[in-house]
């Protein structure tokens, strides 16, 4: 068994430095994405130049000639047209919001006034009825002969 001198643990167990390689990078880059706007400008620039400049752009913009040849097909298909629209939901015009608002609001009025209207005639109803019981029951009371 060998024993170690306190330098020897203190080498073994001190933290290890270590710089990291500056060319590798700690986690992948995700792929890159590009506005359809970009895409657009890119293609209109790019088909104007010659061979020589058309190379040049490329290796300004990290581009590759793949994506200039999807692009293209996004284009032609209309695709880039699609993702130049705003997104989101289209703004509502205040008038067609205001109409709309109230538009509800009338429904729940009526849905209201015919409960109410509903509740009215139960209640003349049940008023008929007791009047007819209250004055039923006092007409056998006068015509009863008393004792």
């Amino acid at each position: 068994m060998t024993t170690m001198t306190a330098a020897q643990v203190r080498a073994q167990t001190a933290p290890i430095e270590q710089v990291p390689d500056p060319e590798v990078p700690e986690r992948p880059r995700p792929p890159r994405s590009y506005p359809a706007a970009y895409k657009l400008g890119i293609l209109e620039e790019y088909e104007q130049l010659d061979k020589a400049g058309k190379g040049a752009l490329l290796r300004r913009e990290g581009l590759y000639t793949s994506l200039i040849s999807e692009w293209r097909k996004q284009r032609d298909k209309g695709a880039l047209a699609a993702f130049t629209a705003p997104r989101g939901r289209p703004p509502v015009d205040p008038l067609a919001r205001e109409n709309a608002r109230l538009q509800r609001e009338n429904a729940r009025l009526r849905d209201r006034l015919e409960r109410a209207r509903k509740v009215i005639e139960v209640q003349g109803e049940l008023s008929a009825l007791l009047d007819g019981l209250a004055n039923g029951s006092a007409e056998r009371d006068d015509s009863e002969p008393s004792s």
